[in-house]
């Protein structure tokens, strides 16, 4: 494996790019600046890929360690529309670790799987102060801090408290403190792309922008984005502060985005980051009728997922899993290959709680399907009924607006 990259911690932030061997702690020092070849006091290997080197601290404290990180993976970047904004392919949704999903995911173990996207080639990360709710910010935070200014960090404000049952908060109050906090839980100086979570009624959407626009003039944020928003809401922030993305629900048995929001962002300029790209799991094949879900699972209230429809909707499943046979690959693969080839400018999120699942979703990036394998899926849609709500009717309101 090859190191990639050493960055000196605490007061120097210096990045040397070098080429050496997985053992280049002992033999290739002089690599290192000049500063920091002192002898080393401990060698801990952090993951499999990230490794923290301890000097023996200088009377001046120059420098407090040393991180070495290897790449196994290189993956295609994508830039989000007009911004600028330049990620991984795919990136990683993190709330399945801490929320929404079940039990939160051992932290040592959400830790190594963090870790592993990233040495997989994985440069995007989300989260949200809804997740625990704080929780899942503080696991990511400590995630990504051996190589916190490789990666870029998603995370959004919008309720009260950060508890989604007690309502939206959009207030620019509000905005300023969730974002203090969501600073020292990620343990960074920035955050990168800062999502309002839902449109709040009661705040405008100008006042939103505007604060956002603040927070980005004072560099503790980098962009501005929103969640499952409507047109005349993405309109009007864009106006005041440019939409680096949009982050919605979008894969191939929910496509409402195509019908207007995805025309707009291309007219705009915007990215498309689409969550659940998997179905919330459904397209994986791994949930039939039979399937139980934890008493915790979100998906116990989502219509498309009560059995009579889990078992209507297995003709989707089925269709899937024999297209990807013929193509090599996993269901899964083709459910996210095809997101990605809708526009270059689509970054899908998918989330999981499994290496194994996580290593064969990044896969996907490597599967082309060309014109006539989309018109073959574009047809086979069309004549499926798919049966369900994507929401409930209380959380389907909190959206489109």
């Amino acid at each position: 494996m090859v190191v990639e990259s050493v960055v000196l911690t605490d007061r120097f932030k210096l990045q040397y790019f070098f080429h050496s061997g997985f053992n280049f702690k002992f033999k290739n020092r002089a690599s290192l600046p000049e500063f920091a070849t002192s002898k080393f006091e401990s060698v801990k290997l952090v993951s499999k890929s990230v490794i923290c080197i301890s000097p023996r601290l200088s009377n001046d404290n120059t420098f407090a360690s040393v991180i070495a990180m290897k790449r196994e993976n290189a993956m295609k970047k994508r830039k989000l529309g007009s911004s600028g904004l330049e990620v991984s392919a795919i990136g990683l949704g993190c709330m399945g670790l801490s929320f929404g999903y079940g039990p939160a995911t051992d932290k040592r173990a959400a830790i190594n799987l963090i870790r592993t996207a990233y040495e997989q080639g994985v440069t995007f990360f989300d989260s949200a102060e809804a997740y625990g709710p704080f929780l899942n910010e503080e696991l990511l935070g400590e995630a990504v801090a051996p190589f916190r200014d490789q990666v870029v960090l998603a995370t959004k404000f919008g309720f009260e408290g950060g508890v989604t049952s007690k309502g939206l908060n959009s207030t620019p109050e509000n905005i300023r403190a969730v974002t203090e906090g969501a600073l020292k839980r990620l343990k960074t100086d920035r955050i990168d792309l800062l999502y309002q979570h839902r449109v709040d009624p009661n705040v405008s959407m100008e006042d939103v922008a505007g604060t956002v626009k603040e927070l980005i003039a004072q560099g503790k944020v980098k962009y501005f984005g929103l969640s499952e928003a409507g047109a005349d809401s993405i309109r009007r922030a864009h106006a005041v502060q440019p939409v680096a993305a949009l982050q919605s629900e979008y894969s191939l048995w929910w496509r409402e985005p195509e019908k207007e929001i995805l025309p707009l962002l291309e007219q705009l300029g915007i990215g498309f980051v689409p969550f659940s790209p998997l179905g919330k799991g459904f397209l994986t094949g791994a949930i039939n009728e039979n399937t139980k879900f934890d008493k915790t699972d979100f998906r116990n209230v989502v219509p498309r997922f009560n059995e009579e429809n889990r078992k209507s909707n297995q003709v989707v499943v089925h269709w899937i899993s024999e297209f990807a046979k013929s193509k090599n690959a996993t269901s899964a693969q083709i459910a996210l290959a095809w997101v990605l080839a809708q526009k270059p400018w689509i970054v899908p999120i998918p989330g999981t709680t499994k290496l194994n699942r996580l290593q064969e979703n990044l896969k996907a990036e490597t599967i082309t399907l060309n014109k006539d394998d989309l018109i073959e899926i574009e047809n086979a849609f069309s004549e499926i009924q798919i049966q369900g709500a994507r929401y409930p009717k209380h959380l389907q309101e909190r959206v489109g607006r």
